[in-house]
């Protein structure tokens, strides 16, 4: 009886630790490069590893935010793999630098030379993205990742406040606040003040000199009278 029911207590010991131990499955994910400003540019990575142990990555489709297009998107060159950029028509043309752009860039899509992304390592691809919108938070982009075995696994779903993490979530790439459109705003004013401080100074030194001035010249003038007194009463005594 003991016997067995030490058993049976060491096999849910080791279920669970199994359970426990049991990595969970990565993901396609976007981080950006430093700061990913509303209004600004950056180059963002989306970092693709390979869950499957007997098949590599073959091919991966980033599709662009339709609600929030991006005028400018360029792909950085990466070793054996090929970047096909897709634009599309937009519905509402965009305004960039006084220019009215009627396309922009929808898809982006990696395919390998060779292998690809094997079992147990993971590739970066990252995209220059420009200019970000100012009226969102978040932007999502949805992949879709091909295996060597034709199996394509879709990063789709889109992640929604306050709910668990959805099975196959989309890369979401999360926006910081805007810069500063005026940043030499601070340091005008401060130059400002300064030059104020100093043009006070300037004039309390410049009064400080010209009364230094005056009083010396009285001096003078009293010293001469007092000389000249001394002669004149010398003389009378003498006469």
């Amino acid at each position: 009886m003991k016997a067995s029911r030490i058993a049976a207590a060491a096999a849910v010991a080791g279920t669970a630790v199994l359970t426990v131990a049991a990595p969970a499955f990565a993901h396609v994910t976007v981080q950006p490069e430093g700061a990913a400003a509303k209004g600004g540019y950056a180059v963002v990575d989306f970092k693709v590893p390979n869950e499957r142990d007997d098949a590599s990555t073959t091919k991966l489709e980033v599709n662009l935010p339709a609600d929030h297009p991006l005028a400018s998107v360029m792909p950085e060159p990466v070793p054996g793999w090929t970047a096909k950029v897709t634009k599309s028509k937009l519905a509402k043309p965009l305004t960039m630098h006084g220019e009215k752009i009627d396309e922009a860039v929808t898809q982006v899509t990696w395919t390998a030379d060779g292998k690809g992304i094997e079992p147990g390592y993971f590739q970066k691809f990252p995209l220059s993205l420009g200019a970000l919108p100012d009226n969102t938070d978040q932007l999502v982009f949805k992949a879709i990742q091909t295996y060597s075995d034709k199996e394509t696994v879709r990063w789709i779903e889109v992640p929604q406040t306050g709910q668990d993490e959805p099975e196959n979530p989309a890369p979401v790439l999360q926006l910081s606040a805007a810069a500063d459109d005026h940043p030499g705003t601070a340091s005008a004013k401060g130059a400002s003040d300064t030059t104020e401080k100093a043009s006070a100074a300037d004039s309390g030194s410049h009064d400080t000199d010209t009364t230094a001035r005056v009083l010396g010249i009285v001096g003078i003038v009293v010293g001469a009278a007092g000389v000249a007194y001394g002669v004149l009463a010398g003389r009378r005594r003498t006469a």
